[in-house]
């Protein structure tokens, strides 16, 4: 029973939303405030000031986190899948009469989906050094050991990667409750000392401070904006637990919990100004102050985890949409589909998380890369709602074009606000940002020109279910070839037709096309036809969420009336090796690009984790 219709196991799935979407946004407290009011780009911290920035704090988070994302953006989904790539493939499909303007969108979702990874590169570096400053504060001595510090946590998480998280997985949820009860507390105490800071909850400071101050509202925009970090977690999470849950979470507890410490914060630091040099740390007393740095060093670890577990499956779902090749991806568990590990991205993360806390060195400075790749993704994300709205059939959808309109206009201003960073390390995520989006572009064009080349060949016409065999010997036993399209006939067969001269018994053509759906029910998986001369064809549906089962395929297919055994079938694959057909001009190196990444990509083989004893594999070269 999936997420969406089991109402008995909402309890239980809100509280794991509590420790997998929330991590990010949810530490925020830790450095959102106190940097409108410190380092390079601080404002003079006045009453007003405070006011206005906290009433900024609550209105951005109410309209691009509760009522953009929380509110609308989890009904855009597909098929109960969310995050960036899901709404491309969901606008993709709107678009599918205007294939350039197809092209555009799926452009912009690169770009947004490689600034994601920006964001999985900063969080664990922002998070977990903000977290180990904390003892700065309970002793001066240990400040030249906060960077050791975080590296030792940093690359332990990352090493304990490949052996999953099922286990401490199921601590999360609890941890993070501590954690949110432990924020409103906090904030709680310190706001009836000072309950005047409430006021800041109405629209007007905000207005007042925006018009009274322009310039300073614009630099404190940018430390407003880490409020919001982590608002793409949310989206890109709902297909783990589904909406309910996720909103239940958001305004039952994180939200409330969140206002209240950053109210807090303001309250403290009016009261004793002095504070601002950490108002989160600050607002504990002394005898807490340990063990409040070891909860926060748990939370950052949390929300860490959440986001290179995002990075496999966004990594995954590219894979699956055709912009990036196939890549060893390894389960750590086997209850939980979403418990994957690709070790290649992990180890990639490490060294970019390591680059980034030795050469940064504090929060401070991190600050200034953190707000840049999210505000990007933010905007992306609401001109591609805007396009599809505008152009899906039927009612018009004025109200929520009005509000992505707002939204987007809001959001821009944040952008540029963190544009002013891009030379104190706002340029390290759009360089990340560059070179991510340039490998997914190149794979995805790279792939298409193979395949128009594949269908200039004269096999291209050829449908090999009607192909005339009758003079061709017939061996026993059982063959499948992998076809890479539905229709014509697969170049491992012709190679094993023209050099063997032969043709299995019972011979099976199988294509396994990824859908832009997130899964496929199982009957609709898989279809079966057979051809003029006996040969079979098989054309299974997975969903980019899922992984290719085999041994489930030929079960499938066994009830349509074709069975192979497993054990007593050889499969034969075919890999095409590009060789150079114009090594000049301006893009030459994106073709050494395609060539290195085609031959690095993982085989068919180990990617359908085929019996390594029953695979033959064929090659052919194509010139690009």
């Amino acid at each position: 029973m999936s997420a969406h219709s089991n109402h008995g196991a909402i309890p239980a799935l809100t509280l794991a939303a509590l420790g997998i979407v929330y991590g990010d946004i949810g530490t925020s407290p830790l450095y959102a405030f106190k940097e409108a009011f410190n380092g390079g780009h601080a404002i003079p911290l006045t009453a007003g000031n405070v006011y206005g920035v906290l009433s900024m704090m609550f209105w951005a988070v109410m309209i691009i986190v509760a009522i953009k994302y929380v509110v609308i953006m989890l009904r855009f989904d597909n098929k109960g899948d969310g995050g960036v790539l899901a709404l491309l493939s969901y606008s993709v499909s709107v678009l599918r009469e205007r294939p350039k303007l197809a092209w555009a969108v799926t452009v912009l979702g690169a770009f947004s989906a490689s600034m994601f990874y920006g964001d999985a590169v900063i969080t664990p570096a922002m998070t977990v050094l903000s977290a180990v400053e904390g003892i700065n504060v309970v002793s001066r001595k240990f400040e030249g050991y906060t960077v050791i510090i975080a590296l030792v946590i940093l690359i332990g998480l990352f090493a304990f990667q490949r052996k999953g998280t099922a286990r401490v997985g199921a601590l999360f949820g609890p941890i993070m409750v501590v954690w949110f009860a432990t924020l409103a507390i906090l904030g709680l105490v310190s706001i009836a000392r000072t309950p005047e800071i409430l006021r800041a909850l109405s629209p007007l400071y905000a207005i007042e401070f925006t018009m009274a101050n322009p310039h300073l509202a614009f630099i404190a925009s940018s430390a407003v904006f880490l409020c919001l970090t982590g608002a793409e977690a949310l989206y890109a999470d709902m297909g783990h637990f589904g909406p309910k849950p996720v909103r239940i979470a958001w305004f039952s507890m994180v939200m409330p919990s969140l206002m209240l410490n950053y109210f807090g914060q303001g309250a403290l630091v009016l009261r004793q100004p002095e504070a601002v040099k950490n108002p989160f740390y600050l607002l504990a007393p002394e005898v807490l102050l340990i063990p409040l740095v070891v909860l926060a060093t748990a939370a950052a670890v949390i929300a860490s985890q959440a986001t290179i577990s995002g990075a496999f499956s966004a990594t995954q779902q590219a894979s699956r949409l055709n912009l990036l090749p196939r890549l060893l991806i390894r389960h750590t568990s086997d209850t939980a589909q979403g418990q994957i590990y690709i070790p290649i991205v992990n180890w990639i993360l490490l060294v970019l998380v390591v680059v980034l806390v030795l050469g940064f060195q504090s929060s401070e400075k991190l600050a200034a890369a953190y707000g840049i790749a999210v505000a990007g993704d933010l905007v992306i994300s609401s001109i591609i709602v805007l396009i599809t709205l505008a152009l899906m059939r039927g009612t018009r959808h004025y109200g929520l074009l009005l509000f992505f309109v707002f939204a987007l206009a809001l959001e821009s201003v944040f952008l540029i606000a963190n544009a002013r960073k891009i030379p104190e390390g706002g340029w390290f995520p759009l360089v990340l940002s560059v070179v991510i989006v340039t490998v997914f572009l190149t794979w995805r064009v790279g792939m298409e020109s193979m395949r128009a080349k594949k269908d200039a060949f004269p096999k291209g016409g050829i449908d090999g279910l009607c192909l005339p065999l009758d003079d061709v010997p017939r061996v026993p036993g059982n063959a499948i070839f992998f076809s890479s399209s539905k229709g014509g006939c697969p170049s491992a067969f012709l190679h094993n037709l023209k050099h063997n001269k032969v043709v299995h018994e019972q011979t099976a053509f199988l294509t396994v096309i990824f859908e832009d759906s997130p899964r496929i029910e199982d009957r609709e998986r898989v279809e079966v036809t057979k051809g003029e001369n006996g040969i079979y064809g098989i054309v299974a549906r997975v969903g980019y969420r899922e992984d290719p089962d085999i041994a489930l395929i030929l079960q499938l297919a066994e009830q349509q009336g074709v069975s192979f055994d497993m054990e007593d079938t050889s499969f034969f694959t075919s890999k095409p090796t590009v060789v150079p057909q114009d090594t000049g001009g301006l893009f030459a190196w994106r073709k050494s690009l395609f060539r290195w990444m085609l031959q690095s990509s993982t085989s068919v083989a180990s990617y359908f984790r085929l019996p390594p004893n029953r695979v033959v594999e064929l090659g052919a070269q194509l010139a690009i």
